[in-house]
């Protein structure tokens, strides 16, 4: 069996065009905020390409730069301001923060209403209950993928290999609403590649690269890979390359479809972003 490829650039790519079209027609511009505390090289990269997305789609996006010894009270001095400016809908403050800073605090602080990471305890509970509330973009864009892969997913078991606030929980609750029977696993599970093996859908997001072999997957599975990892290139001395948290060569042999790494949840979870911001703008929540 040749798995086939869930893609997730595509995918972005049909979203980002039908948040442009409602952006046109809805007669409000959504503004994104974006705050980055410190030099982290890879966030940078994010909120560039966040700022860029925005924009693109007709979006207005501010990102606002702090030092990396910005206290927890000057940083909460500008989620207050954003809070109060009536330009601006959705609010995202960079993560990792500086070891100085209490990301929960920082979190807690954001209104819910602007919460467009869906990290907020309100809408985490809200998500919970299954009200109306910010999913968190990540776990969005995997059950947009999952369900291109299977539109109908009634009865279905599903793994998520990860137990982390931004994802896995998240991803478990979303699963559980679409009716499935839904296994959380992490580092503590015994046999861990036999629950992998009874999973008709498995989401890894455990942060390890290749983690997940191909003889732990299910024939016929749908695989979403969440991991993005940097390795050494296996040919190129002294380069490196992105991996995910699963063997994509050898699961691509048992599974029926797969997200690969690059291309595959990274695309998705900046598209539904946008998708958060612009349901603030217009009053409605994810």
């Amino acid at each position: 069996m040749t798995a086939k490829l869930i893609d997730g650039t595509a995918a972005a790519k049909r979203l980002r065009q039908d948040i442009a079209q409602q952006v046109a027609s809805k007669g409000v511009t959504p503004g994104l905020a974006v705050v980055l505390v410190g030099e982290d090289p890879a966030s940078q990269v994010y909120v560039r390409n966040k700022g860029k997305a925005a924009e693109e789609v007709g979006m207005k996006s501010w990102t606002h730069r702090m030092p990396a010894d910005t206290t927890q009270a000057q940083l909460l001095v500008m989620v207050d301001r954003l809070n109060k400016d009536p330009a601006v809908h959705g609010i995202l403050v960079q993560l990792p923060l500086p070891k100085q800073i209490d990301s929960q605090v920082i979190i807690a602080a954001i209104d819910p209403n602007k919460d467009v990471d869906g990290f907020h305890p309100v809408n985490a509970g809200r998500l919970s209950l299954g009200l109306p509330c910010f999913v968190p973009c990540t776990p969005q864009g995997c059950m947009i993928l999952i369900r291109e892969a299977l539109p109908d997913l009634k009865g279905m078991k599903a793994l998520v290999l990860g137990r982390s606030n931004i994802v896995g929980k998240p991803m478990m609750q979303l699963l559980l609403q679409a009716d499935c029977t839904v296994t959380v696993a992490h580092s503590k599970t015994r046999d861990l590649a036999a629950e992998c093996r009874a999973a008709d859908i498995l989401v890894a997001a455990i942060g390890k690269p290749l983690f997940v072999k191909g003889d732990w997957i299910k024939p016929g599975a749908v695989v979403v890979d969440v991991g993005i990892n940097r390795i050494d290139h296996p040919t190129e001395a002294g380069k490196t390359k992105l991996a995910g948290d699963v063997d994509f060569a050898a699961a691509s042999e048992k599974a029926a479809a797969i997200t690969p790494v690059p291309g595959g949840v990274g695309p998705m979870t900046i598209a539904c972003l946008l998708k958060n911001t612009l349901q603030s703008a217009v009053g409605i929540r994810a």
